[in-house]
């Protein structure tokens, strides 16, 4: 089995891990009397260093044995300033992403917020379009547009899906957030792309994971600035004995409390490293659609887990939302299947041509 078939098994798995995890996670710290939007933004990037560390730490080594060997000075990190700079960039635009998505996460049930977030892919394929010139095929406009059709069938009975004590116009808002964190995110996929197409240096899955440490390290010093001088703590800015006494007040107001914490750190850095890790292996296009293809199974979790409501508008979303992933799928079958015949016919002229 080749190393890059390894890797894009590794990436789905824990893309796929994280993409129904983390939702859960961070609407059960809603759910559960949690009230800090920035602190639950926090928690999306600050694991990590947990996650990371391990295997740069395993590369580092792997290079440093092989350069001694070769009596050549090994490099703590590969990543140069371009590509340190990009990072810091997408950390920022990480950070203000993962604000909308738990702003909206706070007031919308998880099933509804995955459904939304399934119109990502219609906007991943749009800029992917303009930024790295991504080819369309019939099938892929058609999985576009029914999954455009399907997160906007939901805003037909907004009343209905409201969680409790939850206003309409909180309601709105939320919906409103998670079309945005949507559209950002479908932005800084292509975005990664361009970068690795566009950088001097070879893009290796260990320069892959340390941009990743500077992006989620960015992105959580972002939410942690927000958390402590706009949202979660501003009556007490930068006083962390006051955060401190601030979090175990509100962990005594559920059980697990810590539990619940370690778990969305951890398990949201498998959304993304996996998320990243396919636009390496494959592309922005790829990673956007194996996203948007869990979210039913996260939808069908939240509705097990939470005993949230399945109204037909939900039934409507999910079957166009599975029509667009068929319809995707099909086509880069039938592509691939054309590829191959293509090829086949090249190499088969080129045999009658030297015989001749």
């Amino acid at each position: 089995m080749k190393m890059k078939t390894v890797l894009v098994i590794i990436n789905c798995i824990i893309l796929a891990i994280g993409n129904c995890g983390g939702p859960l996670m961070t609407r059960l710290y809603f759910r559960n009397g949690g009230k800090r939007i920035w602190f639950s933004s926090f928690l999306q990037t600050s694991g990590c260093p947990i996650i990371l560390l391990l295997p740069l730490l395993f590369s580092f080594l792997t290079r440093h044995r092989k350069q001694e060997q070769e009596d050549t000075k090994t490099t703590l990190f590969l990543i140069k300033p371009p590509l340190f700079l990009a990072s810091v960039v997408f950390g920022l635009l990480i950070g203000f992403d993962n604000y909308l998505y738990a702003y909206g996460l706070a007031y919308l049930p998880v099933s509804t917020s995955s459904l939304i977030i399934s119109s990502q892919l219609a906007f991943t394929a749009l800029f992917a379009f303009f930024m790295v010139k991504q080819r369309f095929t019939p099938f892929t406009i058609n999985a576009v547009v029914l999954l455009t059709l399907g997160a906007g069938s939901l805003a037909l009975h907004a009343d209905g899906d409201k969680l409790p004590k939850e206003t309409r116009k909180e309601y709105i808002v939320g919906f409103a957030m998670t079309v945005a964190a949507a559209v950002l995110y479908a932005f800084v996929l292509p975005l990664v792309e361009l970068t690795y197409k566009k950088a001097s240096q070879r893009i290796s899955y260990t320069l892959v994971l340390e941009m990743q440490l500077v992006l989620c390290v960015v992105a959580t010093c972002f939410c942690l600035v927000g958390m402590l001088a706009d949202g979660d703590f501003k009556n007490q800015e930068f006083d962390f004995l006051f955060i401190v006494q601030e979090l175990r007040r509100e962990a005594r107001e559920f059980k697990y409390y810590c539990v619940v914490v370690a778990f969305t750190a951890v398990i949201w850095q498998g959304f993304f490293l996996g998320s990243i890790g396919m636009i390496f292996c494959a592309s922005s296009l790829v990673s956007g659609v194996l996203i948007s293809a869990l979210l039913p199974l996260t939808e069908v979790l939240a509705v097990l887990f939470f005993r949230e409501k399945f109204q037909a508008e939900k039934g409507v979303s999910l079957f166009l939302s599975l029509w667009g992933f068929v319809s995707y799928f099909y086509g880069k079958i039938q592509s691939e299947k054309e590829k191959r015949t293509q090829e086949a016919q090249l190499s088969q002229l080129q045999v009658t041509e030297s015989v001749a």
